[in-house]
């Protein structure tokens, strides 16, 4: 099956698909190390799941894969670097939700790269819930009774994030927009970190954030949870209720991490590697565990499965930024 790429394509990005590298072919593939590229420094989700995906995929390539990470400036120019690469697969690269929010956040004037036409999608990894948290304080103990309680409040409760136009931030405008329009303050931080930690000072009084960089302080009473993103329960918090059960399903962001190459990459290469990757993440075994245990659902979906999973969610941040009239930093 041909693997899909975003959109059209340069012209001379199309002849070189149709002509390909000297010798592009799944059985000759890859001939050399693989480098992978992480827009983020080293330590973060993306960063864990490159290399624990590096790890389990390399044997099966037969080819070392050096993970290199590009960090800075809003992920853009290490995503960047992915898209001017050589098509020939040697370079591939992990992309998050920053990849399907910043076309509509910082718009083709500031993206150097167009998200539909630079890149062939590999495979969807992963996505991860999101926990909608509020400090104890809060007479709240449910999804409807926050919503009831904003609603009474208006303008007078706020919300924290990581920073403008990250995915928690957003998220946190789908609550208000779903709930149909809540008045609730946005305060951005320069990290997750801080964020977490005005809310447990009562600084703020609600914020959305990932599942286990929160769980030690849910479980210590620090915070309440009151819900996670979309239809099904994380297994790390079986007690609390998805926002579809809690009567919002239409709050359903998730972050996601995907594996794409730059366009025009051979089908056959592509398809040697999302084979792989999906091979890996199916398997029973400590790398989809520690994935699990991170708080990741694994996916390792096809290139045409992640092709509109991408598409999808940029439709879907698309109509929560221009809503909310969110302008980037």
């Amino acid at each position: 099956m041909k693997a899909p790429t975003i959109g059209r394509r340069h012209l001379a990005a199309a002849a070189l698909a149709l002509t390909g590298p000297r010798g592009a072919t799944a059985q000759d593939f890859p001939t050399r190390p693989i480098r992978l590229i992480v827009p983020y420094t080293p330590g973060g989700a993306s960063d864990i799941i490159a290399r624990l995906l590096a790890e389990q995929i390399s044997p099966e390539l037969g080819q070392p894969i050096v993970v290199e990470n590009r960090g800075g400036g809003a992920s853009v120019p290490g995503t960047q670097a992915i898209a001017l690469a050589p098509p020939d697969g040697h370079t591939i690269g992990v992309v998050d939700s920053s990849f399907t929010i910043n076309p509509t956040l910082l718009g083709p004037t500031r993206l150097p790269y167009d998200t539909r036409r630079d890149f062939t999608p590999i495979s969807l990894l992963v996505t991860a819930p999101l926990a909608l948290l509020v400090h104890p304080a809060v007479p709240a103990n449910d999804l409807q009774a926050l919503v009831a309680l904003a609603r009474a409040r208006p303008g007078r409760m706020s919300i924290s994030s990581a920073g403008i136009g990250t995915a928690v931030h957003l998220a946190g405008e789908q609550f208000k927009q779903a709930a149909g329009g809540l008045d609730i303050v946005h305060v951005p931080y320069r990290s997750g970190g801080p964020s977490v930690a005005d809310l447990i000072a009562g600084q703020v009084q609600m914020t959305f954030a990932t599942v286990p960089s929160t769980l030690d302080h849910v479980r210590a009473g620090r915070l309440r949870a009151l819900a996670v993103t979309g239809r099904e329960r994380s297994p790390l918090l079986p007690e609390v209720p998805s926002t579809a059960e809690a009567g919002l399903p239409a709050v359903d962001a998730e972050l996601l991490n995907g594996l794409v190459a730059p366009a025009a990459v051979p089908p056959a290469i592509v398809e040697r590697l999302a084979t792989a990757v999906r091979g890996a993440i199916a398997a029973p075994g400590p790398f989809r565990d520690r994935l699990v245990g991170m708080g990741f659902r694994p996916v390792g979906s096809t290139p045409a499965e992640f092709a509109a999973r991408i598409e999808a969610e940029i439709a879907r941040w698309a109509q929560v930024i221009r809503d909310g009239n969110i302008r980037a930093e």
